[in-house]
């Protein structure tokens, strides 16, 4: 007999949840519902809870004490991730997802995995890269046939998008306009850098980490700030060389690539933009004797989040990744982040 669909409940309304996750919900309308969606201000959570067919909540006690709540999606500042997802598992929910990051550093989330082991209630992170279906089936041919990287690239250049995220979510409060980052101030370059990291290069990382053989020597060798946004970071972990580099310019094509390179072969994933719901990822494997591609695939990496989340709340916790995975990845980003940050500040200033 084909289950109900799962009870949604959203903690925090902003772009993120009205243009990914609400249309990626009712593309799964037979595996989820929204029924709650709360946010601190009362005008948005009643606005886009309106749009969704849901309840709003200003609260997160309230939208836990909703009994039509099964999981609970974590959308609010990631300072709030933390004590939310506990919120959360101590309701007796059936499982979290939280976006990234999913706590602000390892003590945040050793609380989060005492509670998932005290509960029994799982959490998943909102990377979406990881569960592009185009990566996991690349990477599992990667490794079946040996390759070990000596050289990672992640690219992410993207035109402003604030005129189409404005009408493609209906923003209800507007933006103070900050102008340009005083790129001749240290700590501006060091605190870009440390953001860029956490906004955009924390969607590729946790992909790096894998095809590393270990993170726990990382030197980052250079790091810059790039106007009038962005980020340039060249770290080597074990001998590999990983460069990442992410930046908003004027030109019109956006490119999101992670290019992996072996003595014997190349690996080449292009990702569509964030805010985009167009497919999966493609990714082609290169060699002297052929190319292989995978993708693009009809459901992308934002549905592979929730169709993750369905199949841990209908199996149960032994089907969710390990948390102490989550928190291994969690310590990488921030090792580049914090090393990166303290690089560009150090070369700003010489």
């Amino acid at each position: 007999m084909t289950r109900e669909p799962f009870g949604v409940g959203i903690v925090g309304a902003g772009p993120v949840v009205q243009a990914i996750h609400l249309p990626t919900l009712a593309r799964l309308s037979e595996r989820f519902v929204v029924r709650n969606i709360m946010d601190v201000n009362p005008d948005v959570a009643a606005a886009v809870a309106g749009r969704a067919g849901a309840r709003p909540s200003s609260s997160i006690d309230e939208l836990l004490a909703d009994e039509r709540v099964e999981v609970v999606a974590i959308c609010s500042p990631s300072a709030f991730h933390a004590p939310q997802v506990i919120a959360a598992m101590r309701a007796g929910k059936r499982a979290v997802l939280c976006e990234k990051p999913f706590a602000t550093d390892r003590e945040q989330a050793e609380l989060i995995a005492a509670a998932s082991r005290e509960t029994g209630v799982p959490v998943i992170v909102g990377a979406m890269h990881t569960v592009d279906p185009a990566w996991l089936a690349a990477i599992a041919e990667w490794e079946a046939l040996g390759h070990e990287a000596h050289t990672i690239r992640s690219r992410v250049v993207l035109p402003p998008n604030a005129r189409f995220e404005t009408s493609a979510t209906e923003v209800l409060t507007p933006r103070p306009a900050s102008g340009l980052p005083d790129l001749d101030d240290p700590a501006v370059r060091a605190q870009m850098v440390f953001g860029g990291v956490l906004g955009l290069a924390v969607h590729d990382l946790p992909l790096i980490r894998r095809l590393l053989p270990a993170v726990d020597d990382i030197e980052v060798v250079s790091a810059s700030a790039l106007s009038p946004w962005g980020y340039e970071i060249g770290f080597t972990a074990h001998g590999r060389l990983v460069h990442a580099i992410g930046a908003l310019t004027e030109q019109w094509r956006p490119t999101w690539e992670l290019e992996v390179v072996s003595d014997e072969a190349r690996m080449l994933l292009e990702f569509p933009p964030s805010y985009v719901h167009a497919g999966s990822a493609t990714a082609t494997i290169t060699t002297d004797a052929r190319a292989v591609r995978f993708g693009p695939y009809p459901h992308n990496g934002y549905e592979g989040e929730w169709l993750t989340l369905h199949a841990i709340a209908s199996a149960g916790s032994a089907a969710a990744p390990p948390v102490d995975g989550l928190i291994d990845d969690l310590d990488f980003v921030l090792e580049v982040a914090s090393a990166a940050s303290e690089t560009a500040r150090q070369e700003a200033t010489r």
